[in-house]
C-alpha cells in the first residue's frame, strides 16, 4: 500500500469524511521522481463541528502519527465542517510555490 493510500484509508477509517482530498504534492518540491513526502489534505468531516483548527489537526496528527514519524516530511491540512466546505464553494486554497528550502544559488 503506498503511503497516499495508508492516509487515505486512515482518514476514512477515522473521520468519516463527507469529501476527502488527499494529494502528493512531492513533485512541487526537491524530491526524488515518485517520491511520496509532500501532501495536503481537504478533509470535510462532521467531526469538526464546534471544534477550534488546532483540535482538528491535532486529531488529523494523531491518526497519521506513524506516517508523519517516518514517512511524510510535509502535511498541509484544510479541515473544514460541510458548511465551511459550502461556504469556500467546494473549494480549497491552492497551495503556495515550493521556494526550494535548504536549495543554494550557485
Amino acid at each position: 500500500m503506498t503511503v497516499q493510500q495508508t492516509i487515505e484509508a486512515k482518514i476514512i477509517e477515522s473521520l468519516a469524511p463527507a469529501h476527502l482530498e488527499v494529494i502528493n504534492e512531492s513533485h512541487m518540491h526537491s524530491v526524488p521522481p515518485g517520491s511520496e513526502s509532500h501532501f495536503k489534505l481537504v478533509i470535510v468531516s462532521e467531526q469538526f463541528e464546534g471544534k477550534p483548527l488546532v483540535r482538528r489537526h491535532r486529531a488529523v496528527n494523531a491518526i497519521l502519527e506513524q506516517e508523519l514519524a517516518n514517512d511524510i516530511h510535509a502535511l498541509s491540512l484544510q479541515t473544514m465542517t460541510a458548511a465551511e466546505w459550502e461556504r469556500r464553494g467546494g473549494v480549497a486554497p491552492s497551495s503556495p510555490v515550493c521556494l526550494g528550502g535548504g536549495k543554494t544559488d550557485g
